[in-house]
């Protein structure tokens, strides 16, 4: 058994994080003031690419698997980035999964290689605003009419709409009361966001304000049948094989984030003196840092326990989702503790830290809440009754 990165995936980190110098606090500080996406850094990627770095090679991808993916996105976060950087890219390395396990070979041949080559951003357009995490749900529609569908509906907390040319949209094509079971009856497409039908309104939010989030607004969008990705009404199986590696590399973000404030805060402990002592020397100070060590590594094992069992095709839901869960919180309280430790100046955006706070909160909440990861666990591990 061997936890160490292998060479190749040490050389990816290598060359992620010469990329990742080139954006520097100065670079994120302004994009989070601004709200603007961090276009050189996803072009930067793209030029060298890594876009594609989980997919196919056949379709200009680097044929990797979701570790790597892992390993890239970590060191993203972990440069200073956080989820601004992250997220720029996020959507990529995992969201047009169902393309590559369902789509065929001139489907490929059309969606994959113009998002490989930056020429294209997609976002995913799953929730809505009624149903939350209940995806069988939901109430966006699409109906056939001859070689297309009509789709109208709405979708909220889609990341990135602001700047993508196409969408992931997971519709329903026969309503739930004609369906056997609620997951039956959900189609999956691949199309262009044309704004000539989609209304997209930011959500002005917390944190991760280079990346936006919107409010999408969808009325009588035609979809070609050939942009449908698999059978119709088969779409909720489609969309699972995006779940469990958008958990393993929001943990694996949330890690990098985790790590890069707890390096500022142990280099602040050192630097800062009060009453003629580095405050480094308390251990109010040393305690919850190295706390904070512990389980930033402790939730990285299980990040790449879940990538490693994901990416030999075995089943790997609960340590997805408990990655999910323990970098999260991992990730939180190290940005907590980092602010705390700088004090006054924590809470000034100069140090960064602040900010660094604000994102944690997005791998808590995103793609699913800490209950209901517990909720799964308690169900699908211990074999507890189910609760909701």
């Amino acid at each position: 058994m061997d936890f160490a990165l292998s060479e190749e995936q040490q050389a990816i980190r290598a060359a992620i994080a010469r990329i990742c110098e080139q954006f520097g606090d100065d670079y994120w500080l302004e994009k989070d003031r601004a709200h603007e996406f961090p276009h050189e850094l996803h072009q930067a990627l793209a030029r060298d690419g890594w876009l594609g770095i989980a997919m196919p090679e056949a379709y200009g991808g680097a044929g990797l698997g979701i570790t790597e993916a892992a390993v890239m996105l970590q060191t993203i976060a972990e440069s200073g980035a956080g989820f601004s950087g992250a997220s720029a890219v996020h959507m990529n390395i995992f969201g047009l999964n169902p393309v590559v396990v369902f789509g065929s070979d001139a489907q490929k041949r059309r969606m994959l290689p113009p998002l490989i080559a930056g020429r294209e951003k997609a976002c995913f357009a799953v929730t809505e605003p009624n149903t939350g995490l209940d995806t069988t749900r939901l109430k966006t529609r699409a109906v056939r009419d001859g070689e297309r569908y009509i789709l109208s509906g709405q979708k909220v907390w889609i990341s990135t709409a602001q700047v993508a040319q196409k969408m992931l949209i997971l519709a329903r094509t026969t309503p739930i009361e004609e369906c056997g079971k609620p997951a039956e009856g959900l189609t999956l497409f691949y199309t262009d966001l044309d704004r000539s039908y989609i209304e997209v309104q930011e959500i002005d939010k917390m944190g991760r304000a280079a990346v936006d989030s919107n409010q999408v607004f969808i009325d009588g969008l035609p979809v070609p049948v050939e942009d449908r990705l698999g059978e119709e009404g088969k779409g909720f199986s489609c969309i699972l094989h995006c779940m469990n590696p958008e958990r393993i590399l929001i943990a694996s973000e949330s890690v990098g984030l985790g790590r890069v404030a707890l390096a500022r805060a142990t280099q602040y402990a050192k630097e800062r003196v009060v009453f003629d002592r580095p405050i480094g020397q308390n251990q109010g100070i040393q305690h919850p840092l190295a706390a904070c060590w512990m389980e930033l590594e402790a939730a990285n094992l299980m990040v790449f326990k879940a990538a490693s069992l994901y990416d030999r095709g075995l089943p790997c839901g609960a340590e997805a989702n408990a990655a999910k869960y323990l970098a999260g919180e991992a990730c939180f309280n190290t940005c907590q503790q980092a602010l705390m430790t700088h004090g006054g100046f924590g809470y000034a955006r100069e140090y960064h830290v602040e900010r660094y706070l604000r994102e944690s909160l997005v791998g808590r909440i995103a793609p699913i809440t800490p209950q209901l990861i517990l909720c799964f666990i308690a169900e699908k591990v211990l074999g507890l009754p189910k609760s909701y």
